[in-house]
Parts: C-alpha cells; structure tokens; sequence
C-alpha cells in the first residue's frame, strides 16, 4: 500500500492491484491534469522521485489519478478527503 499526502487529502494505492493494470491510467491522468507527481516504477505508480515537502508543494488535489483509475485502470486508488463536522451532519440528518 503507497499513501501520499497531499496538503489536505490523502491518496492510498493498493500497490498488488497495479501490477496486472495494463493502462497506468492514474500516471497518465496525473500528468495530463495535474502536475505529474505520480511516476510508474517498477509497473507500480511511485513519488519517490520527489520529497515529502516537494509532494505537499507540487500536489494540486486534482482527484483525476483516482478518476482515471477507477474508469480505466484496475480501482486501485483512492482518495481520503476529511471534511470536519461532516458525521455530526450526517448523523442529524440520519443519514450515515
């Protein structure tokens, strides 16, 4: 599992899900709408080419590497959005 965190997301990988993906869409997605921070090594989508600081710098929050994964790769990603007070608005509207 790769989490990368982003200034207010958190974007976790099922890494074994990657390695029969024939499209690498999320890296393909990342480059064309964000900033290209995900990078495939080794068939497996990495960042290790960039800091922790660079991460949280470059990283645009896009949500289309998630997108594209879901769509056209093997749904491996997905996104952590914490949006505070959302379970107490939830549960008032009994909801969750």
């Amino acid at each position: 599992m790769l989490e990368i965190k982003e200034k207010s997301i958190t974007i976790s990988i099922d890494t074994n899900k990657c390695d029969t993906c024939e499209t690498k869409a999320c890296a393909a997605a990342c480059k064309k709408y964000a900033r290209g921070l995900l990078q495939i090594v080794d068939g497996k989508p990495s960042v290790e080419h960039l800091s922790a600081e660079e991460v949280l710098r470059l990283g645009t929050e896009c949500l289309a590497c998630e997108i594209a994964c879901k769509f056209e790769g093997n749904k491996a990603l997905s996104i952590n959005i914490p949006i505070e007070g959302l379970d107490v608005y939830l549960a008032k509207r009994c909801l969750q």
